[in-house]
């Protein structure tokens, strides 16, 4: 029997609080430089730092663009040698990354391979995710660079190149060129550490500087053997992952980093408060999606240790926008105890923060992924690792996140096309909606087998390459056969939305005769005007998410057409298998914005539903605690192939009093979980709170949310981002 897991919170002295406080305040104000420079920010709250005065001129193909791996790697390492370097006083670790590459290199596909034959379908459809050229969504395997070190990756990539004598050795060429310039670049952090310790009069930071310079040039030639090398060796990979095409997976970050705790508080090496410290330095560095706990692939004991409680106590004094998830399960063997210990835990800093992890579901994800014909246990080495998604670390190619087939679009030329036949009935709707949504993901399908074709020799997966099983040796890039599992996904967005009109179709049209078709095109066509009676009468029905209803109904079958259309065929040329999703990342207003009026009182322009998730305010007038409503809504539509459908809840700290607290959200995560949910993410925070953040948001700079799968200050989004959370909220 392996011995008790220490679950109790670390005791962190007042130096390190001070340390720790301090690097929150610093990314602050930082962030606050980025928006008064680039205005709102509704993406990841990236941590970059911003040098505006740095400039770089990229070498460049004939036709002004960057592609090809070898140039790709020759521009990363001229420009790791010519950017500002940095080390923030209060952190552990050195280096940051500066920003998106794309800001300063043209990276591209050749005009002669891109998908140009698709161009109308996607203009009709408006599919502006099409999948193809979709970069980094994708788990690295992290033990293989921390096995290896960058030097060892180094000569990994010279004994291949060796090995398999390629003729065009474009590929292995890019791949060192990245890492002599890696290589180059840790050390130059070295040298300054150094430079920063000559200078420094307080003993505490003058000693950091000198064991952050030792840690670097240690890790110019081996790999990480202490804690501290092991978390610097992650800042570095995040660094360089997030500067090409801006990933973001880091992975299981407690197993990662599990051996070289043990080792080091063995030796004495470290303490407890320190080891906090160096995290939330990592942390601090950027937003990486990272995932603690979970169950071993055989699912027969549970993978968390002490450090999954340190790097959870490291998120909660940090504060500041994270990107890391427990996972959740039914507990099993003798580590039960200390994994239902890291949820309540989690939750309760949620609940105290207003925002914290959010909670990646075991059952939903495992048992669904082995419905696309895997054993289960591959299903549970899938890790969350991106904004709403999983993969295997370094052995499946997944995309997910890069695509949107927006369901409402369908609907909208389904409409279009009955109103010209004439032939009005909600089956021959439904044949219309059918059609569209079909041609929509076959499209895609397409792009997907042009992407498998051509990404090696325009944009290949450079940085993580390194760490995928088979890329190196093979000498493959891991989109077209560099790792043995691609899983290419295909996103639906707008279910509610559709749902919801089919349903107010049905009631209002067809039983109760309210309305006729020739007045249901006409209140389309003129966006509602002058028409609230009616557009109220058609919002307001029993809709998606309401227990037994027809919109409930409408949107399950949906739900079975699309996934329909994912599964029923592979692409048509090089037989990819696609694995249906049901997620729209924050782009609801984005795609809101390019559609048309909707039979369910939806103005033209405004934001469609989220994911697989009712509309805000569906359950009005429901004598019920509506986020378990919401959740069983959320359970029952999932695609159900292992890819999540986020649940988000925004919930009131005062109205949580009243319905139990922490245990009656704990219980509700381990219900969602059970019922086959993917994802929760969650906000608490009280409703005065949100609003006058939501008024006045310069006056609350360090209010952290959840905005879907990641988290922002939510100073740094626009009006219109902040509206998705007020709604939700409000909604709840």
């Amino acid at each position: 029997m392996r011995s008790k897991i220490n679950s109790q919170k670390a005791e962190v002295s007042e130096k390190y609080i001070k340390l720790i406080k301090s690097l929150q305040e610093d990314k602050v104000k930082i962030n606050e430089e980025k928006i008064s420079r680039f205005g709102s920010i509704d993406i990841d709250d990236h941590g970059y730092i911003d040098f505006p005065d740095f400039r770089f001129t990229p070498e460049c193909c004939e036709d002004g663009l960057v592609h090809g791996c070898a140039l790709i790697g020759r521009n990363f390492r001229r420009f790791l040698n010519e950017m500002p370097k940095y080390i923030n006083k209060n952190s552990a670790l050195a280096g940051c990354w500066i920003g998106n590459l794309q800001r300063y290199i043209p990276f591209g596909v050749a005009k002669e391979d891109r998908p140009s034959e698709l161009d109308e379908i996607i203009e009709k459809y408006r599919i502006r995710q099409s999948g193809f050229a979709g970069m980094n969504h994708l788990c690295p395997d992290l033990e293989i660079g921390m096995t290896l070190g960058w030097k060892g990756l180094l000569e990994k990539v010279r004994h291949y190149r060796e090995k398999n004598d390629p003729v065009d050795p474009d590929f292995y060429d890019g791949e060192e060129e990245l890492l002599l310039g890696i290589l180059e670049w840790v050390k130059a952090h070295a040298d300054y550490a150094e430079e920063l310790a000559e200078k420094e009069s307080d003993p505490f930071r003058r000693q950091n500087y000198l064991e952050i310079a030792q840690a670097n040039r240690n890790l110019t030639e081996a790999p990480p053997r202490t804690f501290r090398e092991a978390c610097q060796f992650l800042a570095h990979f995040q660094s360089v992952d997030r500067m090409y095409y801006v990933g973001g997976a880091l992975g299981r970050m407690d197993m990662l980093l599990q051996p070289y705790y043990e080792k080091d508080t063995e030796n004495g090496a470290i303490t407890e408060e320190e080891a906090v410290w160096m995290i939330a330095s990592l942390l601090f560095n950027d937003t990486h999606y990272a995932q603690i706990g979970g169950l071993s692939p055989a699912g027969d004991r549970e993978t968390l240790s002490r450090i999954s409680f340190l790097i959870l106590e490291a998120t909660h004094l940090l504060h500041i926008p994270s990107n890391l998830a427990v996972r959740v399960h039914q507990p099993v063997g003798d580590q039960e105890e200390a994994a239902e210990e890291l949820l309540h835990r989690a939750v309760e800093y949620t609940i105290k923060d207003g925002n914290g992890v959010c909670y990646s579901l075991e059952k939903g994800t495992s048992e669904g992924y082995a419905k696309n014909g895997y054993p289960v246990e591959l299903g549970r080495m899938r890790v969350k690792c991106g904004c709403n998604w999983t993969a295997i670390p370094g052995r499946e190619y997944p995309l997910q996140d890069v695509t949107r087939i927006n369901m409402g679009m369908a609907l909208h030329y389904a409409l279009e096309e009955l109103q010209e036949s004439k032939e009005y009935s909600i089956e021959r709707l439904w044949e219309l909606f059918s059609r569209h949504l079909s041609v929509m993901v076959e499209c895609v399908k397409r792009g997907y087998d042009r992407h498998y074709e051509v990404m090696q020799r325009n944009l290949p997966e450079i940085v993580l390459n390194l760490f995928m099983h088979g890329t190196m040796e093979r000498g493959l890039n891991c989109s077209n056969g560099g790792v043995d599992i691609l899983n290419l996904n295909i996103d639906g967005i707008a279910l509610a939305t559709v749902a919801d009109s089919f349903a107010a179709i049905e009631q209002r049209v067809i039983e109760e005769g309210k309305l006729t078709w020739e007045r249901l095109f006409e209140l389309l066509e003129t966006d509602y005007a002058d028409a609230e009676r009616e557009r109220l009468m058609l919002k307001n029905i029993r809709r998606f998410g309401t227990p037994d209803s027809p919109a409930e109904k409408w949107a399950l079958r949906i739900r079975d057409k699309f996934v329909e259309l994912c599964r029923r065929t592979p692409t048509p040329k090089h037989h990819l298998r696609i694995i249906p999703g049901l997620f729209s990342h924050g782009d609801i207003v984005m795609y809101g914005k390019e559609l048309e009026a909707t039979p369910n009182g939806r103005h033209a322009g405004e934001p469609i539903s989220h994911s697989s998730e009712p509309d805000p305010g569906f359950a009005r007038g429901i004598d019920t605690f509506s986020p378990a409503l919401k959740a069983n809504a959320v359970a029952k539509t999932q695609a159900g192939y292992g890819n999540s459908a986020p649940l988000h809840l925004d919930i009131d700290t005062g109205l949580l009093e009243n319905e139990g607290g922490a245990d009656a959200l704990a219980a509700l995560i381990h219900a969602h979980e059970q019922a086959g949910g993917t994802l929760i993410n969650m906000n608490c925070v009280s409703k005065e709170k949100l609003m006058k953040a939501h008024e006045n948001p310069q006056a609350y700079p360090d209010l952290v949310v959840r905005v879907t799968g990641y988290s922002a200050f939510f100073a740094s989004l626009s009006k219109e981002y902040r509206q998705q959370i007020v709604d939700r909220f409000l909604a709840e």
